[in-house]
Order: C-alpha cells, then sequence, then structure tokens
C-alpha cells in the first residue's frame, strides 16, 4: 500500500506524458490523494547572516513507523534527510509540467538514496 505524505494529490502520468498540456486527463494513470496529515522536518530559525535567514532542519514529524507492505510518499527535502534509516520513502519524480511550467504530478515514484 502506498500512503500520500504530502499535503496535495499525486498525480501519475505514463511516461508518454508530454509536458506544456493543460489537460489533467491524458496519459494519468493514478491520482494518490494526500493522507491527513504530511510528514514534514521540524524547522528551527537560528538568525539571519548577511541578509539570509539561516534554517536549521530537525526530526521528522508526522511520519508513521515503517510497516510491511507500506511505502510512503514524502516531499523531497524529508525523503533525504531519512535516506540512510528509512527504505519506505518515495518522492514524486519527473515531473509533468503544465503550459505555464506549473508541476501537475509525475511520471514517475523513486526512491532517494
Amino acid at each position: 500500500m502506498i500512503l500520500n505524505l504530502t499535503p496535495h494529490p499525486i498525480r501519475l502520468y505514463g511516461s508518454e506524458r508530454e509536458d506544456g498540456n493543460d489537460d489533467l486527463e491524458p496519459h494519468l494513470r493514478a491520482i494518490i490523494e494526500p493522507e491527513d496529515k504530511p510528514a514534514r522536518l521540524a524547522m528551527i530559525e537560528l538568525g539571519t547572516c548577511g541578509g539570509v535567514e539561516l534554517i536549521e532542519y530537525g526530526h521528522a514529524h508526522d511520519l508513521p513507523p515503517k510497516r510491511d507492505g507500506y511505502l510512503y510518499i514524502v516531499s523531497l527535502v524529508v525523503a533525504l534527510a531519512l535516506a540512510d534509516r528509512r527504505s519506505d520513502l518515495l518522492v514524486p519524480y519527473r515531473e509533468v509540467r503544465n503550459s505555464s511550467g506549473t508541476v501537475i504530478g509525475c511520471r514517475q515514484l523513486a526512491q532517494p538514496v
């Protein structure tokens, strides 16, 4: 089972889907709706340096423990922070964009290592 722990629906398209099309339907394979609480990393504000805000990322919140048979779609930042400890995290990969360049889905899910 794949659960979506991002705040947005994940639209999975076939690899033949071309960018620049505003129609959401062609080559749509599945829509994975988000769960109630997205997984996020804690952010600790460290102050500013030369007008740039410094942030330290902390622990993941609202990420369930590993369970046999479950995979979790999370943001890339969450997956990268936990790549050495979690093999059950997936991220959207090979984005699909509409005519304005906005990401409307992806062609695959990937596991960062």
